[in-house]
């Protein structure tokens, strides 16, 4: 099961990266795919509120993953986790939505 939460790590760590980029972006990032980027007051700002939404997602799914180390395979607990990235990611876009309502011109 090592193997699941390092691959899970990887996947968190890809968050991490694309947190980085946001927070160092000059322009004003996109959030959901294909949607151009909203008009912001200030997007330095938005950027690293959004830059924090993804760090903050990389560290709760890197939480999440912890069971990996522990629950023997096809145990009945990774279910919970399932529920629990459903609801991070559920979440995630609930944060993005009142930040972007917030910050937008």
């Amino acid at each position: 099961m090592v193997i699941g939460f390092v691959i899970w790590s990887i996947v968190a760590l890809a968050f991490v990266v694309i947190a980085i980029s946001t927070y160092r972006a000059e322009e004003a990032v996109g959030f959901f795919t294909f949607v151009k980027p909203p008009v912001v007051k200030d997007i330095k700002k938005y950027n690293k509120a959004v830059s924090v939404l993804w760090l903050v997602f990389a560290i709760a799914l890197e939480v999440i993953g912890i069971p990996f180390l522990f629950l023997k395979q096809n145990s009945p607990l990774f279910f919970v986790m399932i529920i629990g990235v459903i609801a991070l990611v559920i979440g995630l876009m609930i944060a993005y939505v009142r930040l972007e309502a917030k910050e937008k011109i």
